[in-house]
């Protein structure tokens, strides 16, 4: 099975380098990244994706990327369930990273 998805947008927020309790880094940021085409209003539209960084990844990301920073990321999209906090079941999904490049 293929679950590869490359993506190119700009952070949201500047990223924060967390640690686990077992000692591993990891960073969880968005990215913004505009469609190249106007919807009915003539409007461009921007679509939100959350992504995590571990280990160096996430160190590197925290010390060289910013908010506004332009990023293509290559990963996996990882879905994920949980009960939100009114009890009720919901999905979502996250990019883990697998490779990224500057862009500017």
């Amino acid at each position: 099975m293929l679950n590869v998805v490359v993506i190119e947008g700009r952070l949201t927020a500047a990223p924060e380098l967390k640690t686990t309790n077992n000692g591993v880094s990891v960073t969880s940021f968005s990215i913004a990244n505009k469609k190249n085409f106007k919807d009915a209003s003539g409007e461009y539209k921007t679509d939100f994706f959350d992504v995590v960084a571990w280990r160096k990844t996430a160190e590197f990301v925290c010390g060289n990327f910013k908010k506004g920073s332009r990023i293509i990321i290559e990963g996996v999209l990882s879905p994920r369930e949980y009960t939100d906090k009114n009890g009720n079941k919901a999905r979502s999904a996250n990019l883990k990273v697998a490779g990224f490049d500057f862009l500017e």
